[in-house]
């Protein structure tokens, strides 16, 4: 008879204390979580901090938190940290004991394995009592996000085409025409821009005359990727082929970042679009100047760009036919003649373009500049 009231004594003791868990076990609950910075690059490690607390009397036996994570971040193991793999996506979780009126602050290793932005604000709750009996479930949606940049590359990664490509930008006797100085006439030779013709003076002459420009030594560097493996490719790469165009981007990062460091203006244009803007027609364009936060930007921008095409890369390069007085470096997996065509406007409009072939993550010089 006694073993029946224990067992009574026992069910109601776990009845009632499911009972208060299903109803007050989320109340004065507060959870944040939170990267230990907002930005790293390709093989950094950063900490996701994770903070729970319990402002109530009543002790919460566990609750766990629970959310899905790219599994380009990839977390350490170990304590109550769980992480399996689900479809694309890496299921993390953590379990906690709270007591009345107590924090628990943990913190996790995480490996930035590939460029990226990364949203990991989603985490649900699950509070339940000492038998899993009584659950309860709240769903938390936080301002958590990561930006990973692309890797630089080292001198050794870079090879000597590029190198001297960008040396030669960088030296102090580099000259190009301005177009605000004009310091002349002279007659019209075949490649001469429209623009640049004088009519007052060609209507006094009879014979078409060209304005002539000074020259100044501040070069400004605009590197341009194409996302598209071919002339025909539309959308989205395979896996397979998106490494040549990742290797492009650390490329492009690698040398706006040394161009800064060397007194350079730099700019960054792509036919690719920003993380959820697919389909809208918007491609990156950030214009060459050298300020403080010019490489912030320009990381950031590469962190959150999605190889997919929004537009083809020639029509890409004839939007740019309005810039004047640029060092464009173009990053491609393919030439064409279409390609080629809008390179001569670029230069006929007075910039200066250098083509280099990306293929699977490396690079070859595939043409040289020419003089318009």
């Amino acid at each position: 008879m006694s073993i029946i009231w224990i067992l009574v004594s026992v069910g109601i003791v776990i009845l009632i204390q499911g009972l208060l868990v299903a109803l007050f076990g989320m109340k004065s609950i507060g959870y944040e979580r939170r990267f230990s910075q907002k930005s790293a690059f390709e093989g950094e490690q950063v900490k996701l901090v994770e903070v729970i607390r319990n402002r109530k009397i009543l002790p919460v036996p566990w609750i766990r938190a629970e959310s899905r994570i790219s599994p380009s971040l990839r977390f350490g193991h170990g304590g109550q940290s769980e992480e399996r793999e689900i479809s694309a996506d890496q299921y993390h979780k953590s379990v906690f004991y709270l007591g009345p009126f107590s924090q628990i602050t943990r913190r996790h290793e995480v490996t930035c394995l590939r460029r990226g932005h990364y949203e990991v604000g989603s985490v649900a709750l699950t509070a339940g009592d000492l038998v899993a009996i009584w659950m309860k479930t709240q769903q938390l949606n936080l301002s958590c996000a990561l930006d990973v940049y692309p890797r630089l590359l080292s001198e050794e990664e870079l090879d000597t085409p590029s190198t001297r490509w960008q040396g030669e930008l960088a030296v102090k006797r580099w000259i190009m025409p301005d177009p605000f100085l004009v310091s002349g006439i002279r007659d019209y030779r075949p490649g001469d821009p429209l623009r640049d013709v004088h009519w007052r003076a060609s209507a006094r002459t009879g014979s078409l005359q060209v304005k002539t420009r000074d020259y100044t030594a501040d070069p400004r560097m605009l590197v341009v990727l194409n996302v598209q493996a071919s002339e025909e490719q539309w959308g989205d790469l395979m896996d397979y082929e998106q490494e040549g165009i990742e290797q492009g981007i650390r490329i492009a990062a690698t040398l706006c970042r040394r161009a800064l460091d060397a007194g350079v203006e730099a700019g960054f244009a792509t036919n690719a679009c920003m993380t959820g803007e697919k389909g809208t027609g918007r491609t990156i364009l950030i214009p060459a100047r050298r300020a403080n936060d010019q490489l912030e930007i320009l990381l950031t921008a590469m962190a959150r760009m999605e190889i997919h095409r929004e537009v083809t890369f020639p029509t890409l390069l004839e939007s740019l036919c309005g810039l004047q007085g640029e060092d464009i470096l173009i990053l491609s997996t393919y030439d064409s003649e279409q390609i080629q065509a809008r390179v001569d406007m670029l230069r006929q409009a007075g910039n200066s373009v250098t083509m280099m072939a990306l293929e699977r993550g490396r690079r070859r010089e595939a043409g040289s500049e020419k003089t318009a």
